[in-house]
């Protein structure tokens, strides 16, 4: 008996999804429609309709790639596309592609402990930080890819805002940056903090990206769609694959079969406002684009927020890390169950003079980040084990 492992096929939904939205359910349809295309504009070398039919059962179902010229040229002529629409290649023709320009906000967290950030801020020459949602310190450091300002809060959070300019062709391109990129920027932060106060636990470092979109490359039907994939952008990745120029080119394919279904994900949550922004939150990022700038949220506004949950978020994990442990958790008394009470309330509600959209963004991170029950379940055990200021 055999025991060859049967081919696994990728289908080529691109091509699929192309032929249904114009209407060509069977191949045999669209077989006399592109064999039609071809006699139009003259195409000599045009194959017979049975020939056609066929090759597309073996491309649609990925059995073979396309790449005949023949067949490429008859597909973006039925479909009116462009090669990387439909084949997701990577070639020298990316910088015809239309590009997309967004600045890159990653939020590389750490948890210090409170005597690590008191070091930290006397080292680094942290001054009161202006803006923020609950007391912290600041200061500008230098970082090889970019901006950053260290953020450090006195119950032992510390954030590195990190932004960078980036112009890609496709998310595809931006998902692979983000995987390749985060590993880096991790052991940076990790270096930067082990001689003056190191990470309490390194495995527990971690970063949480933001994308503020400035020019979109989509048409205004796909832009939401674009959007939400790029709030998810490891949807389009295959986990433990090497990102080569194979995996990319499927990671586009898949990203245009997204785009193509108006991709939707039940842990996406919506925070924009129809023509005036568009906001999509999850628990893999944020992204935001305004589309009216005078009348949309502020990128500052974006940031504040960040800073603030994922600081918490360090805290209410280290917390429960030493739990975890089987340990009463070690916190400084200003900074117990009472402290983390204010915290939360100051992000839970709303202020009188916020604005409609700053509470929707405020609530939808909030939601996809799963602060609240880990806030809660850190208020609960310190006020167990008696940690709290005057108690």
């Amino acid at each position: 008996m055999s025991t060859e492992v049967p081919r696994q096929f990728k289908p080529n939904l691109v091509l699929v999804n192309r032929r249904k939205a114009v209407g060509w359910e069977s191949r045999k349809r669209a077989a006399r429609e592109l064999y039609r295309v071809g006699q139009q504009h003259g195409i000599r070398e045009t194959p017979t309709v049975e020939a056609i039919e066929k090759a597309m059962y073996r491309h649609e179902t990925g059995r073979v790639s396309v790449t005949d010229p023949i067949y490429r040229q008859l597909y973006c002529l039925a479909y009116d596309a462009k090669p990387h629409d439909l084949f997701g290649e990577l070639t020298g023709s990316a910088e015809d592609r239309p590009h997309f320009t967004a600045r890159s906000h990653k939020f590389l967290t750490a948890f210090v402990g409170a005597e690590g950030a008191a070091r930290l801020r006397e080292a680094t020459g942290c001054t009161p930080a202006e803006e923020q949602l609950h007391t912290c310190c600041s200061t500008p450091v230098e970082h090889p890819e970019g901006d950053c300002t260290l953020y450090v809060w006195p119950c032992g959070s510390t954030v590195f805002h990190l932004v960078e300019q980036v112009q890609l062709s496709t998310i595809a391109a931006l998902a692979a940056w983000r995987e390749v990129s985060y590993g880096d920027n991790i052991k940076w932060a990790t270096d930067y903090l082990a001689p003056i106060s190191p990470a309490e636990d390194e495995s527990a470092v971690y970063v949480l990206g933001a994308h503020w979109v400035t020019e979109p490359a989509w048409p205004p039907e796909l832009l939401d769609a674009a959007l939400r994939i790029m709030s998810t952008p490891r949807a389009l990745l295959h986990r433990g694959r090497a990102l080569d120029d194979e995996h990319l080119a499927h990671a586009e394919l898949i990203e245009q079969s997204l785009l193509s279904e108006a991709y939707g994900h039940g842990g996406i949550e919506s925070f924009g406002v129809p023509g005036i922004s568009v906001g999509y939150a999850s628990w893999s990022g944020v992204v935001y684009h305004p589309i009216s700038a005078e009348r949309s949220l502020t990128e500052a506004e974006m940031v504040a927020c960040e800073l603030a949950i994922q600081s918490m978020w360090a805290y209410s994990d280290a917390i429960a890390r030493q739990v975890e442990q089987g340990r009463d958790p070690q916190v400084s008394p200003e900074h117990g169950w009472r402290y983390l009470r204010g915290v939360r309330s100051q992000l839970t509600v709303s202020r009188l003079r916020e604005t409609g959209q700053h509470q929707a963004m405020r609530r939808a991170i909030l939601r996809t980040s799963d602060l609240m029950p880990a806030l809660d379940q850190a208020i609960e055990t310190l006020r167990d084990t008696g940690r709290g200021l005057n108690r």
